[in-house]
């Protein structure tokens, strides 16, 4: 018996759409939303209405017959910290993220959007590995200031997803593998799994970590606080130059890495250097998780989009082979780590958690 499964991600101006057929894509579609028109909401809750009518506008555009699917699966949000999984989409669930606490974010939507559109056709509604994903254990989680504690938030989707293949390529089980897996994108979080947990990982929102294309990572905090109460700056440019303005962007002007290497090949020295600065630091925090594993490390993984550089990732590898065997699994399929969460369900591979 095969499985249809509409997996439903939205972004910030965009929400994608695939249908799976088990494992295969058969239907891929992205909504763009004017930026003008979602402005206009205060809240992403807000923007519910706007994002359904145009979801099932594209879907009878492409006359998409919703009563052929089993599932439909949506993008986990800034929930309340859980472990990872496939989750059914409950009231609780919803209520949450109604109310925000930790935050909005477009990835908020999934999770209503699924549930609307799987209720009219009485078919189950999940989320899979939601970015509050939070398998740490306590010593990770302190800091030297007892006010202050580290969280658990980072590419959970693809990192899961990542770890179940290459569990699947080691001939292994996922639960008894240790893993070192450095996401690569925009934001860069590098995940220490263990026995199928994520135990310890850099706050890749929060400013925790390697510098990336965007974000500033770890900077020393001596200097960060005269700069805050400097009376320069206000808090919402201090948050851009550590999320969105930070990073290659704050350097060198751009996050495109593919502008970065042409500078490169042309000779741009600065480029370069910043370029290895970025480089140098996601080896070190790789090397970082090794000691949390005490050296036992099956592979180090390299994935997300900047792993399709391979300057970037000869130069990684260059310095953290002697940890153990490098894979890299370029790019990000977010559509297929969702499609496949809720297949796993379907197919009894795995039970869906609840939410509470």
């Amino acid at each position: 018996m095969s499985y249809k499964i509409l997996a439903i991600n939205p972004g910030s101006t965009s929400t994608k759409l695939a249908i799976y057929e088990d494992e295969k894509c058969i239907f891929k579609a992205s909504v763009k939303h004017d930026s003008d028109e979602i402005l206009k909401f205060d809240r992403i809750i807000d923007q519910y209405n706007f994002r359904m009518k145009a979801i099932m506008d594209e879907l009878e555009k492409d006359k998409i017959d919703l009563s052929m699917l089993d599932a439909v699966v949506g993008r986990g949000g800034m929930l309340k910290p859980i472990p990872g999984g496939t989750y059914q989409v409950n009231e609780e669930m919803l209520d949450y993220i109604k109310k925000a606490p930790r935050g909005e974010h477009a990835s908020n939507l999934g999770c209503m959007l699924a549930k609307s559109i799987a209720d009219q056709y009485n078919l189950p509604s999940f989320i899979v590995d939601p970015v509050a994903v939070d398998e740490m254990e306590d010593i990770a989680r302190f800091t030297g200031m007892p006010e202050l504690k580290r969280d658990s938030l980072f590419h959970a989707l693809n990192q899961k997803a990542v770890a179940l293949k290459a569990a699947k390529d080691l001939k292994k089980p996922y639960h008894e593998l240790n893993l070192i897996i450095a996401h690569l994108g925009g934001g860069i979080s590098v995940g220490v799994h263990h026995n199928g947990r994520v135990i310890d990982v850099n706050n890749a929102l929060d400013g925790d970590g390697p510098m990336s294309p965007e974000r500033s990572g770890s900077v020393p905090m001596g200097p960060l606080y005269k700069m805050v109460f400097s009376g320069k700056y206000t808090l919402k440019e201090i948050q851009r130059k550590n999320y969105g303005q930070g990073g290659l962007v704050a350097y060198l002007g751009t996050n495109d890495g593919q502008i970065i290497q042409n500078r490169i090949k042309q000779g741009d020295q600065q480029a370069k250097f910043i370029y290895d600065v970025m480089c140098y630091q996601i080896a070190k925090e790789i090397g970082s998780g090794a000691t949390v594993l005490k050296g036992k490390v099956d592979a180090i993984i390299l994935t997300g989009g900047l792993a399709y550089n391979s300057y970037l990732v000869d130069y990684i590898k260059e310095r953290v082979e002697f940890i153990g065997p490098l894979m890299v699994y370029p790019g990000e399929d977010e559509m297929e780590a969702l499609a496949l969460g809720g297949l796993r369900v379907l197919k009894g591979e795995e039970v869906a958690k609840e939410y509470k």
